[in-house]
């Protein structure tokens, strides 16, 4: 018997108490634990009660399934803004962007153990963890632009402090990484093998029970998982590192125009496919939105994450409310709806995007479209500079 509708939607998100700690779970494995509104809001308001809990020394992130998240409900959004008022979206992303905000400058030690794949959204969550876990079911990657939108999220503000242009590089072309890639470039902090995430667990759980007046000591913690991890050698790092002096020669071109052209180049020289995949990516991607990317990403690296979120979510809602193009609309049409995967951007190529049209999407004036308004991030005394 189907479950009524409230009760459904409780669990999408499973919150569980041990002793010094809780745990969110997401419960959405037929959806990919995609987030949807709903299940922000309530992790939301549950990690802010837990950060003020002097009970509570640790919040664990994880998730049911295959899938730790692959990113936003963007088939919701999408039906949110077929249904009505652009701006309804707008909330969506606005109530994203605080949570994500808010777990990068948490109190306390979080740990987000990510087996299975991790993009978009599920990056945003837990990118900032005090300890992220990946194993060799673990894939990473920000595919925003192959959708009509742009990575964001806060990957302004990460992926700018990857090696040279390695981060223009994963969000440009959505490439993807495996867990052991992901502690080789900082996006991870330990390698676990599945076998021995619930034996990990246990032994955090057992330790934060033993001293339940004394506080947690990181350097402890970073002790116990690594009992459970393995070593990342250069063979499990996979090919990036040996690679990336030929994707700084590419991706640090001052324009999409030219990076495409680099990499068109380079392919005439070197016959490897993550040259032709890269290629292939861009000229997939909405052009609006990788020329929003790479001006994001240049100005991200002077920027602290407060100041990325906000200056996303105006981009974000520019999309949203159509300012320049119907590319977002358009892309989940082609690739979550009707799923013809054959997205008609306008314009259809990276020189049809002016410099005017880019500088429009970061205008915080919205015309006289009252129902907007800046997201302005409260200032939290924990900085995130140092975790990445």
């Amino acid at each position: 018997m189907a479950l009524p509708i409230q009760r459904e939607a409780d669990q999408q998100v499973i919150f569980e108490e041990v002793s010094g700690a809780r745990k969110v779970v997401l419960n959405r494995a037929k959806k990919l634990n995609t987030l949807n509104y709903e299940m922000l809001r309530r992790i939301y308001e549950r990690v802010k009660v837990y950060e003020n809990d002097p009970t509570i020394k640790l919040l664990i992130l994880k998730a049911n399934g295959k899938v730790f998240c692959a990113g936003g409900d963007l088939t919701s959004a999408y039906t949110f803004e077929a249904l009505g008022h652009w701006s309804f979206g707008a909330s969506y992303y606005r109530k994203e962007y605080c949570l994500d905000y808010v777990l990068a400058t948490y109190k306390k030690p979080i740990v987000a153990i990510l087996n299975g794949g991790v993009m978009g959204g599920g990056v945003g969550m837990s990118i900032h963890s005090t300890f992220r876990i990946v194993t060799e079911n673990t894939i990473f990657a920000m595919p925003e632009a192959i959708i009509g939108l742009f990575p964001d999220v806060g990957a302004s503000y990460f992926l700018s402090r990857l090696p040279g242009f390695f981060g223009e590089y994963l969000g440009l072309t959505g490439a993807r990484l495996n867990g052991a890639e992901m502690v080789a470039f900082g996006l991870a902090t330990h390698f676990v093998p599945s076998k021995n995430l619930q034996s990990m667990e246990n032994a955090v759980e057992e330790m934060i029970a033993s001293s339940p007046d004394e506080p947690i000591s990181v350097a402890t913690m970073s002790r116990i998982i690594s009992k459970f991890a393995e070593q990342v050698n250069a063979k499990q790092a996979g090919p990036y590192p040996s690679r990336l002096t030929m994707i700084n020669q590419c991706f640090s071109g001052k324009s999409c125009e030219e990076i495409l052209s680099s990499l068109e180049r380079i392919a005439t020289q070197v016959q490897e496919k993550w040259i032709h995949d890269a290629i292939t990516s861009m000229k997939s991607a909405t052009p609006l939105g990788l020329k929003i990317f790479l001006k994001l990403i240049r100005d991200g690296r002077s920027r602290n994450l407060k100041q990325c979120l906000e200056t996303e979510y105006v981009a974000i809602c520019h999309l949203l409310g159509r300012s320049i193009n119907n590319d977002f609309y358009e892309g989940s049409r082609a690739m979550l709806i009707d799923k013809d995967k054959k997205p008609r951007w306008a314009p259809l190529k990276l020189e049809g995007i002016s410099d005017e049209m880019v500088a429009k999407c970061f205008s915080r004036t919205f015309g006289e479209d009252e129902d907007w308004v800046p997201l302005q991030l409260p200032s939290r005394p924990n900085d995130v500079s140092s975790k990445l």
